[in-house]
């Protein structure tokens, strides 16, 4: 059994993490409309692997014997002023679960739950590599956004984004 906090704040997670799929695909939507349907594309990959992220936390609570509680899931509320604002907004929520994932760690870490705190080291790793991404689209975007045969060829560039699964994530 995991110790009290860590499963609430593991649970809590499970909710964030399908928030964060709803989040991306609200972001993919934006684009789509946009005509930016690489930019689309490569957010509906983000939402999948951000829904693989919450199925992996559901699973690792089954597997250690805690019922699994799902939280609502509130539509994104965001408004976007122009085709960099969903990227500023992608980093900003990937650092607030970078907090997240931490918050976690740190229960763990209390509770001397050594077993969850290896469980979270692929997400530790794996907030660092997103935020890097978020970042490097936003200078993309710095960069080639105000000329349209750049938006256009990073678009394309973006279009090619394959989701793989991670090899060392953990198991759904």
């Amino acid at each position: 059994m995991l110790n009290e906090q860590v499963r609430k704040l593991l649970n809590e997670q499970v909710t964030r993490e399908f928030y964060s799929a709803y989040l991306y695909l609200d972001f993919a939507d934006y684009y789509a409309d946009a005509g930016l349907d690489g930019f689309a594309h490569w957010y509906e990959v983000q939402a999948q692997e951000e829904r693989d992220h919450a199925m992996m936390m559901r699973r690792y609570l089954l597997d250690n014997g805690e019922k699994v509680v799902f939280g609502q899931i509130d539509a994104p509320d965001k408004q976007y002023a122009d085709n960099a604002a969903p990227l500023q907004a992608g980093l900003a929520h990937e650092r607030l679960v970078t907090g997240w994932i931490n918050d976690i760690y740190a229960a763990a870490f209390a509770a001397k739950d050594f077993k969850t705190m290896q469980f979270l080291d692929w997400f530790v790793k794996e907030q660092g590599e997103e935020e890097k991404n978020a970042e490097d689209l936003i200078k993309k975007m710095q960069l080639f956004g105000q000329d349209p045969k750049s938006l256009y060829l990073l678009d394309k560039d973006l279009a090619a984004r394959v989701y793989t699964p991670s090899a060392n994530a953990p198991a759904m």
